[in-house]
């Protein structure tokens, strides 16, 4: 009975009813409980009814009965939204109306106009999400809405592309529910400098996403519904890696990782290209689809490879893999310096070599930092059209404001709002 009522919340929870998640959580622990409890007496019923009944029917009804009721409590418990998962479900009826009113909301990018326009536009994702601690969590405490923050280097990437790409639209598309793009304050508008700097722009676009309904009527959507993603050992890395191929299954387009400087202008590129990061490995952190034809096939193509090989314990298996196994299906080798070469084989799939944006590899990240690099890595990038800096390994590193070295000379020249208004450090 406890199971089935149990399931029951789950269901409804899950296609849309809005609990906040203190008391999805206190559902949880008390279902549990319940079910936990109404398995014991169960097991005491059974053990009584088995001293005197000697019907061996009756007996094997009582224990398939038990294993019934244990089985509902597997699936049960093991059904229930995640943390992680409910971070980013939306969380309005968790904030007072107060606080509801002094926010500006962030467009949805199904809603909201300008919408992406079909190959011609620019995407990054921001798919962090900001979870309350257990301690927070144990004090009743509610989300609360985040005024929009990006980091100095993200806001790097975003600008540096709408600088040399005006006649694309650059949209950033961001995960989280409680952030706000601006906030009034004492009858003035707060807010981020860097966000104030990359609105500079008039192509550059700030939208939400809402993952459930975003994935809805795609090849994936099932699949993510089922909550596989959200028990990732690298959960926002997987959810990036995810949101890629689905925008550009969506809408075709460039994609980019936040962790880039754009050097020029990409809008005269072929429509489906990437990069090989090595002579082993493509890179998913520059992927160009078409929105029609092979380039709406191959998106197609990796959402489905994504589903089929996804693995939450391996961090690169669903990124720079997918691309990989589907262009070495698309030109029948395995050999990137053939898929490199001999452009026809891969049917219009463009495979670039590291120079144009994996000048400086991941192993040497550090050569954009270091000063006594600065002319090196200036002349191993003097032919690409953007850097990629490596975020994983260099999010850490700091630099000072006028600090000679190469990601500080690339930022003065593709990104010099953003530098402005990053304060010392950048």
């Amino acid at each position: 009975m406890s199971s089935c009522f149990c399931f029951l919340i789950i269901k409804i929870n899950r296609v849309g009813l809005k609990i906040s998640g203190i008391y999805t959580r206190i559902a949880e622990h008390i279902c549990c409980y319940l079910e936990i409890m109404i398995s014991t007496m169960f097991l005491r019923l059974s053990m009584i009814l088995a001293r005197f009944l000697n019907n061996r029917r009756l007996r094997i009804l009582f224990l398939f009965l038990i294993v019934l009721l244990v089985l509902g409590i597997c699936i049960t418990c093991n059904n229930w939204p995640t943390d992680a998962e409910l971070c980013f479900r939306d969380v309005t009826p968790a904030i007072s109306k107060l606080d509801a009113d002094e926010h500006i909301a962030l467009e949805d990018v199904l809603l909201g106009q300008p919408k992406p326009t079909a190959g011609r536009s620019i995407f990054f994702h921001e798919t962090s999400c900001h979870q309350l601690t257990k301690e927070e969590r144990k004090q009743g405490k509610k989300k609360e809405y985040k005024l929009l923050q990006l980091t100095p280097r993200q806001a790097c990437a975003i600008e540096s592309a709408a600088l040399h790409n005006p006649n694309f639209d650059i949209f950033v598309l961001f995960a989280d529910p409680t952030y706000r793009v601006a906030k009034w304050r004492n009858g003035s508008l707060e807010q981020s400098p860097l966000i104030e700097a990359i609105l500079g722009y008039n192509n550059v676009h700030l939208r939400s996403l809402n993952l459930w309904t975003y994935s809805e009527g795609t090849p994936i959507e099932a699949w993510f519904k089922g909550g596989k993603l959200f028990q990732s050992r690298y959960l926002f890395s997987h959810l990036s890696d995810f949101l890629r191929y689905l925008t550009l299954y969506r809408y075709g387009g460039l994609y980019l990782d936040m962790d880039v400087v754009v050097l020029r202008s990409m809008e005269d590129l072929p429509p489906n290209y990437t990069g090989a990061e090595s002579d082993i490995s493509l890179n998913s952190a520059v992927l160009n689809f078409a929105a029609h034809g092979v380039g709406h096939e191959i998106a197609e193509s990796c959402l489905r490879d994504f589903q089929q090989n996804f693995d939450g314990s391996d961090w690169g298996q669903n990124g720079p893999g997918v691309i990989t196994r589907v262009a070495q299906k698309i030109c029948g080798t395995q050999d990137i310096s053939l898929m490199i070469e001999d452009s026809k084989r891969c049917l219009g799939f463009k495979v670039y070599s590291h120079g144009p944006f994996y000048a400086i590899p991941w192993k040497q990240w550090r050569d954009f930092f270091e000063p006594l690099k600065l002319e090196m890595t200036l002349a191993r990038a003097k032919d690409s059209y953007l850097i990629h800096v490596w975020n994983k390994h260099s999010s850490q590193l700091k630099i000072r404001y006028g600090t000679k070295s190469a990601y500080a000379y690339y930022a003065e020249l593709n990104c010099p709002r953003a530098l402005a208004a990053a304060g010392e450090y950048f």
